[in-house]
């Protein structure tokens, strides 16, 4: 960490025209990492300077990214991560100063209404109702299509203040549910769609052949919790012409498959509204964690 006189000395060249100069400043203050965010913030707030204020913000904005990419890397290296936790750092990304603990507790809450309502005796069908209910008839979530290209829609923070989202961020909150109530719920990789499939054999996830579609017992459309079946699934396969390569679209994917199918839609997304700036920086954590995606 810098001295307080060398970060005074910083501040001072905010407003420096020569751009390499405020580089340097830049590139100083950044290897502080977060600890130097409530200075820049009361520096903010201190200038009248409109162009001194957006390096400001620019500057916050690439400490929190940095932040960000660290915790992302540490997320997909661990050895399981939690989906939800990938989630919030997604959402971290548009709103740095997110109430983890609180966002925390509203998601307990829907695991705890679930948790009193399942039991061992139910079938997968009415295991999937019970969610359906709660999710959509007591919490009255709304899914909206991808066609709306709402970035927020991606979003679980939003999701569940908002009770809106899209097939993406309800997916998500349906499958970290599932994992933490045991529920063998996992996303599967359908061209143009994202939906849940349940697997009735967790041991046979990992072989190598193509039995794999076998295993699967049915199918669930997050945006509104409808199941799909085999039947309907191969119809649409061979709708588009990809039904020469269905092995391959119904394999269970990991939470940092899922994570970063949620972060290839949200970049497309801004893409659409023509924020090249974001949809590039969610592409930078989308390569973070690929590498780990090809691995598995």
């Amino acid at each position: 960490m810098l001295a307080t006189n060398e970060i005074k000395a910083l501040f001072s060249l905010m407003d420096d025209p020569d751009y390499e100069v405020y580089n340097t400043v830049a590139e100083k203050l950044l290897e502080c990492g977060k600890v130097i965010i409530p200075s820049l913030e009361h520096l903010w707030e201190t200038v009248d300077d409109e162009i001194v204020q957006e390096r400001i913000a620019t500057l916050i904005h690439r400490v929190h990214f940095q932040d960000l990419q660290q915790e992302l890397k540490e997320w997909c290296s661990s050895k399981n991560p939690e989906l939800m936790r990938g989630a919030i750092l997604v959402a971290r990304y548009q709103y740095p100063d997110l109430n983890v603990p609180f966002l925390l507790t509203q998601f307990d809450q829907i695991r705890r209404n679930l948790w009193l309502e399942l039991n061992n005796y139910l079938t997968p069908i009415e295991k999937i109702n019970v969610f359906n209910s709660i999710l959509y008839n007591y919490y009255k979530l709304h899914g909206h299509e991808l066609s709306e290209h709402k970035p927020d829609n991606f979003f679980i923070n939003i999701l569940l203040e908002s009770k809106k989202g899209n097939p993406y961020s309800i997916g998500v909150l349906f499958l970290a549910l599932s994992e933490l109530l045991d529920i063998p719920i996992f996303a599967v990789d359908i061209p143009r769609q994202f939906l849940l499939a349940y697997f009735d054999i967790l041991q046979h996830f990992y072989t190598t052949d193509n039995t794999i579609a076998r295993q699967i017992s049915f199918y669930i459309d997050p945006l509104n919790g409808m199941i799909y079946t085999q039947t309907d699934v191969d119809n649409y396969l061979h709708k588009i012409k990809a039904a020469g390569a269905r092995h391959q679209f119904l394999k269970p994917q990991s939470s940092v498959q899922t994570i970063y199918k949620l972060l290839e839609e949200l970049s497309l997304c801004y893409r659409y509204n023509k924020d090249d700036e974001r949809a590039e920086e969610i592409q930078q954590l989308m390569r973070i964690i690929g590498n780990e995606k090809e691995d598995e």
